[in-house]
């Protein structure tokens, strides 16, 4: 016996018994139970595919460049290290697109306010983020400018590269440079880093002085906090009011910022809580123009998967090799031969450690004039190979380790270390 409300085998209101429904009455009873059941299903498959097709319509496509690049396809580097993966991270200052204005006037100009290049290794235990200094003196090649015509060949700071002909530009210019495939590439803007900074709650930072910053737009105490995106950007952004005002100190406090930001992401539990994950997913995919290799959810989700479970101590940051260019000091120049030996390691996917400059050793001397071309041109056939044990010594400010390889009966080749730092470090700048 059940209760008054009509349910089978219950009572009626004047308390008498309730007869069970008739077969006809039953099927029909079934067939509403059924069709309730097939629109909620239709209701939630509509849902998801409406969350699907909005995520994968929010990305920009970026295809002038992949048609740029491959006209020069048969000049870029080959892929040494099958299953690895080397993706360009590029910051654009331009001041076009929604909430970007305020941040200067538009002249029709864009420059790379910030690029790394990261790397994959094949078994995806780490990952490697390369900064590139914006005043680094470099060969720029021949471009594609916005007007239809091409630029000329030139010797000049590197994020002229991108004031000239964009993406395809920055991307063979840093081919260029390092003698690395990149495989794919990611743009984004002012308006989309705010935005995704916003959407995990904001990234802890830590400030061994009070910030005062009218130009980025910045006012912060000392100590531990928490930025949201309009304090994050200008965080990133400042130069004159943090340390000695130069971009070398910029790009660790850039590197030092998204350590934090992979962190607060990772132990938020943020990839894995599908209420978390989707304004991360939407902030993520309106704010980035991509190759269209990685223009879809699925390309993208395929790309965060691969570094989902890296753990933080294994995720390494740190700057190319370089010191103050000798014609102008305001400028940088790369260090040889330590810059040619990070180069080689991340196009072989061989390994490398990172260390903070109070534990490395001391540098070790430039290279004479053009060594560093030449060591290119034998890694390129292959040469450098048996050279390895020998350069690898102390590079960068580094000491290598010599430890043997488990299993082996051998010395391993030894590692270099670098300088740089990792996501699992969190420290006052």
């Amino acid at each position: 016996m059940t209760d008054s409300a009509g349910i089978p085998g219950g009572t009626d209101a004047a308390g008498g018994t309730e007869k069970p429904p008739s077969g006809r009455r039953r099927r029909r009873l079934l067939r509403w139970a059924g069709l309730g059941t097939g629109m909620l299903v239709v209701a939630g498959t509509a849902a998801g595919w409406w969350v699907y097709s909005k995520l994968d319509g929010n990305i920009a496509e970026d295809t002038s460049a992949a048609a740029e690049l491959r006209r020069y396809d048969k000049e870029r580097p080959a892929h040494l290290a099958g299953g690895a993966q080397n993706i360009l991270l590029i910051g654009s200052d331009s001041r076009t697109g929604k909430g970007n204005a305020r941040y200067g006037q538009d002249k029709g100009t864009q420059r790379s306010d910030t690029t790394i290049l990261l790397h994959l290794p094949a078994d995806r235990k780490s990952a490697t983020a390369v900064s590139i200094p914006r005043d680094l003196m470099t060969e720029i090649p021949a471009c594609l400018k916005q007007d239809g015509s091409r630029s000329s060949e030139q010797f000049a700071q590197f994020n002229w590269a991108f004031e000239w002909g964009g993406t395809a530009c920055t991307v063979r210019t840093v081919e260029a440079l390092t003698g690395i495939r990149v495989d794919h590439h990611m743009v984004l803007d002012f308006s989309g880093f705010k935005k995704m900074v916003d959407a995990v709650g904001g990234v802890e930072v830590c400030l061994r002085q009070p910030v005062s910053d009218t130009e980025a737009k910045l006012k912060l105490p000392a100590g531990r906090q928490t930025l949201q995106g309009e304090q994050a950007l200008g965080f990133v952004r400042a130069r004159h009011s943090l340390g000695n005002g130069s971009d070398t100190e910029r790009m660790e406090r850039q590197q030092a910022f998204l350590g934090s930001l992979v962190k607060k992401v990772q132990s938020n539990g943020v990839l894995l809580n599908p209420a978390r994950l989707y304004p991360l997913l939407d902030a993520a995919t309106s704010s980035v123009t991509t190759d269209p290799g990685l223009s879809s959810l699925r390309g993208l989700y395929e790309l965060v998967r691969g570094v989902r479970d890296i753990p933080t101590d294994q995720i390494k940051f740190l700057t190319v090799p370089r010191r103050p260019y000798a014609a102008n000091l305001n400028r940088d120049e790369l260090r040889e031969p330590d810059a040619s030996q990070l180069f080689r390691r991340l196009r072989a996917d061989e390994p490398l450690t990172i260390a903070p400059p109070e534990a490395t050793a001391t540098p070790a001397p430039a290279s004479r004039p053009g060594e560093d071309r030449e060591e290119a041109a034998a890694d390129d056939n292959g040469a450098d190979d048996k050279a390895d044990g020998a350069t690898d010594s102390a590079t960068d400010g580094t000491a290598s380790d010599t430890g043997d390889v488990p299993g082996t009966a051998e010395p391993s080749t030894p590692v270099p270390t670098f300088t740089g730092t990792t996501a699992g470090v969190a420290d006052c700048r």
